[in-house]
């Protein structure tokens, strides 16, 4: 054993194949992406953009999530080529892919270089193991001459890391299933 404990059983980052194999899998780990060779990267997968919206309203965060109201937000329209030119400001992302992570599997989205080489940013919070659902992040275009995207451009590169352990509890939180549609079969009908 090292000073450092038992290395076997330290978390790592997926490699490409290993995300193909689990992508591949019973869920998938993602799922309906656009063109699985273009976002399947050495180190991660590629996100790609399915609406931007437009903050309309404040919203709160209090000591609970009784407290938490999330702001309005109202969804930008493309042109006819699909396009969206976007000022200075923060909107709000939704992505096209569905993401299933395992309890054993955590994520971290990073912007893919393009974004920032143009002036902007992504932020996301932690993607917890156990999370499901077409996720949403902060897009934040600080350049003065604003920035333009297409409908279905890859954004952010989501990041996958194996925990030393699965954890016993995965997310369970209000954005469980996001952006999902509703399976309405499974729900018993009225007469």
């Amino acid at each position: 054993m090292t000073p450092e404990g038992d290395l076997s059983r330290i978390g790592g980052v997926l490699g490409r194949e290993e995300i193909l194999d689990r992508i591949q899998g019973s869920p998938p780990l993602v799922s309906g992406y656009l063109a699985l060779d273009d976002q399947l990267q050495p180190n991660g997968f590629d996100l790609s953009l399915a609406e931007i919206g437009s903050f309309a309203s404040g919203g709160a965060i209090g000591r609970d999530n009784a407290t938490r109201k999330l702001p309005n937000v109202e969804t930008l329209p493309f042109d006819e080529r699909g396009w969206l030119d976007l000022r200075s400001g923060p909107y709000q992302l939704v992505f096209n892919e569905t993401v299933h992570l395992p309890n054993g599997l955590m994520a971290l989205g990073r912007p893919r270089s393009s974004v920032c080489r143009n002036g902007a940013t992504i932020v996301t919070a932690v993607w917890d193991a156990g999370y499901r659902g077409r996720s949403t992040a902060l897009l934040v275009v600080e350049n003065p001459a604003g920035i333009r995207i297409e409908r279905d451009a890859r954004l952010m590169q989501l990041v996958f890391f194996t925990l030393n352990e699965p954890t016993s509890r995965g997310y369970d939180g209000a954005y469980q299933g996001e952006n999902l549609p509703v399976d309405r079969s499974s729900q018993s009908r009225r007469a």
